[in-house]
């Protein structure tokens, strides 16, 4: 149950599964349409593609800045993380308190916000500036000047579920209006490349996913998946060099499986942990594969997978 909670909140091995298989997730089972493309990857490729300098460079941009929204989040953290340890990046942490995020990524805990069980490690940032950003509260103007200098901007925002009146506010005003303003800001700025946390299902009711126990658990929160929504398809018409990243229900747990990329509305089940989502991310910045892509994530037990080259991360996702 609170891994399908965490689909939509704040929330190497290349194995080609033939059309109608069916690969055996981590937790619940993880459907495709028959036209599903899937390719399944090892642990921490990315992590060590980074670390090795491959491939950091997009399509047709040249990343040299990147900043994260949402920064202090489980997801945000491990992508921040990730950046900061790169060694030839500029990185920022979007936050709304650079004093208290300071403290905050300076810190390991395990703590319950609303509905989710959150688990941090301790993130190193001595070469990472916090800059403030609240999505809620900053104009397009505000944002604009956070962003100005920037490259690219990973956007792991997500309203976190508290009071059961406010839920519904709150996930427009974070998931939908929030990221609309950072994309109109990322414009403004000059942003070349947005990556964007979502969640498997934010497109279920188009391909008839409705009545799944994902969609209607996770969409009792305050309409999350409708609202992220709106803000996919605001990004996915902006002009912007996008990536939107759909996870299935999260685990702040270490990876236990094999990550599976699938092309987008072909999940409706299945869990991952939120290093591999991190991973994904961060090779989603500089692999030109990822370019105006939307990618659909979960973890498998199915043994056997065989290393692809790093460069193929994306490579054949159809959309």
């Amino acid at each position: 149950m609170l891994a399908l909670l965490a689909m939509a909140l704040p929330f190497a091995s290349a194995l080609v599964i033939p059309a109608g298989a069916r690969a055996a997730p981590h937790g619940p089972r993880a459907t495709t349409s028959m036209s599903a493309t899937r390719r399944e990857f090892g642990l921490g490729a990315a992590a060590a593609a980074l670390a090795a300098g491959l491939p950091l460079r997009a399509s047709a941009h040249e990343i040299k800045t990147v900043l994260v929204a949402g920064a202090t989040g489980q997801t945000g953290r491990r992508v921040l993380s990730r950046l900061a340890g790169a060694g030839n990046l500029v990185v920022s942490g979007g936050v709304r308190n650079p004093a208290s995020a300071s403290k905050a990524l300076a810190e390991a805990s395990i703590t319950v916000r609303g509905a989710m069980v959150q688990q941090v490690g301790v993130v190193d940032t001595a070469g990472v500036t916090l800059t403030k950003l609240d999505v809620v509260k900053d104009s397009v103007a505000t944002l604009t000047e956070s962003l100005k200098g920037i490259d690219a901007l990973v956007i792991a925002t997500g309203f976190v579920p508290g009071n059961p009146f406010d839920m519904k506010k709150d996930a427009r005003a974070v998931d939908n209006l929030g990221t609309i303003a950072l994309v109109d800001a990322a414009k403004a700025a000059g942003v070349a490349k947005v990556v964007l946390v979502s969640s498997i299902l934010t497109n279920g009711r188009n391909w008839g996913q409705e009545k799944s126990p994902g969609f209607v658990v996770t969409n009792a929160f305050g309409g999350v998946l409708d609202e992220k929504l709106v803000a996919e398809n605001y990004l996915r018409s902006s002009g912007l060099d996008y990536t939107i990243v759909r996870p299935g229900g999260l685990k702040s747990t270490p990876p236990s499986g094999t990550l599976v990329v699938s092309a987008e509305d072909t999940l409706n089940s299945g869990e991952i942990s939120r290093d591999l989502v991190a991973d994904v991310c961060v090779a989603a910045l500089f692999d030109p594969n990822a370019s105006n892509k939307v990618v659909e994530i979960f973890e498998s037990d199915t043994p056997g997978a065989v290393a692809p080259p790093k460069d193929k991360w994306f490579y054949g996702l159809k959309m």
